[in-house]
């Protein structure tokens, strides 16, 4: 992830100024891939560097909290990756933390960045869907499908608690909330596992029905075990006059569906500010990293971009998650606490 967000830096305006890695060998190769101008023996040098700006904090999970509370301190705007913080207590911490400095604090929702889906979240601002019902879909990966596949977050010390949900099913969240003003009030979730040659891991997969705050029903599917799916985070809308559909896998057209018709909707229909390229040209997950990097940029000069997700939002989903997890384990319907975001 580190690579992306350097990416996005570099396209948005900004200069990679230092890296620091878990070595100082580490960050000195990390320098030349993410085009740094120099590596930080630590990331206290980062802190304390007059040149640095914005931080982000790109670590393993259970590094967050200690490394942004640390950036925050200093008095440096932060762009921690999601989850903000394994644990909902942590990302309150985060949360309040960010509050009391006074900064810009954002966690990389990027799927906000769609031009699509904020033109589906335009259409049901102005009630062209009716009143919403039904509010469903899924997130499907497979790069975890089998046994021996690996990585830091199967490991509950790194990860955390939650890995499915809380690495793409708090992105499904996060994406159906900001589109349709609802928040998800109350849930009853099961949870997947699958063997693994590594032993214990968290969960690889979950389903999840659930409540809002104005009256919608919804379901949804993750999973990091469905073969043949590499990045599919699906959501429909359904209102009362029409229906609202949007694919990551196929994020330049928006599906509208209706009694007497359906349309399928290039992006660029309605241009605005985050069709990063001419329409017609595939836009994709990194133009809206760069997006997304370029209202972070746009907070700090001191403008207020429209749904820039920041750290009220990671707690939002840690506390999503939390629920989840508390649902899967007693076989029961839980509540999600009511919490502010930014959408």
């Amino acid at each position: 992830m580190g690579e992306v967000h350097a990416r996005a830096v570099r396209a948005a305006g900004g200069l990679v100024i230092a890296v620091a890695g878990r070595t100082p060998e580490a960050g000195r190769t990390a320098v030349d891939r993410l085009h740094a101008a120099r590596a930080a023996s630590n990331v206290t040098e980062i802190f304390e560097a007059d040149d640095v700006d914005l931080v982000h904090v790109c670590t393993p999970n259970h590094a967050h909290e200690e490394l942004t509370l640390r950036a925050l301190a200093a008095g440096k705007h932060v762009i921690c990756e999601k989850p903000l913080a394994p644990e909902t207590a942590a990302a309150k911490r985060l949360a309040a933390a960010a509050a009391k400095a006074g900064v810009v604090a954002a966690v990389p929702f990027v799927y906000r960045f769609y031009p699509t889906l904020r033109d589906a979240r335009e259409r049901v601002r102005r009630g062209e869907a009716g009143v919403l019902r039904l509010l469903h879909g899924s997130y499907l990966q497979d790069w975890l499908s089998r046994p021996d596949d690996t990585n830091w977050r199967v490991d509950p010390a790194l990860g955390g608690a939650s890995r499915a949900f809380g690495d793409i099913g708090v992105h499904w969240c996060d994406a159906v909330e900001f589109v349709t003003g609802h928040r998800i009030t109350r849930l009853s979730a099961r949870t997947l596992r699958i063997p693994r040659a590594a032993g214990s891991s968290t969960e690889d997969g979950a389903t999840v029905m659930f409540e809002t705050d104005l009256g919608a029903l919804g379901s949804l599917v993750i999973s990091q075990v469905s073969p043949g799916r590499k990045n599919r985070l699906w959501l429909s809308v359904d209102g009362a006059t029409a229906s609202l559909q949007f694919d990551q896998e196929l994020p330049d057209a928006l599906w509208v569906g209706g009694r007497d018709g359906n349309l399928i909707v290039p992006r660029g229909t309605a241009p605005g500010m985050y069709d990063m390229v001419p329409v017609g040209h595939p836009q994709g997950y990194q133009d809206c990293f760069t997006a997304f990097i370029g209202d972070v940029h746009r907070a700090i000069a001191g403008e207020t971009p429209d749904g820039l997700p920041r750290f009220d939002d990671g707690l939002r989903a840690a506390e999503i998650t939390a629920a989840v997890l508390s649902s899967a384990a007693a076989q029961t319907w839980v509540d999600v606490p009511a919490h502010a975001s930014s959408t």
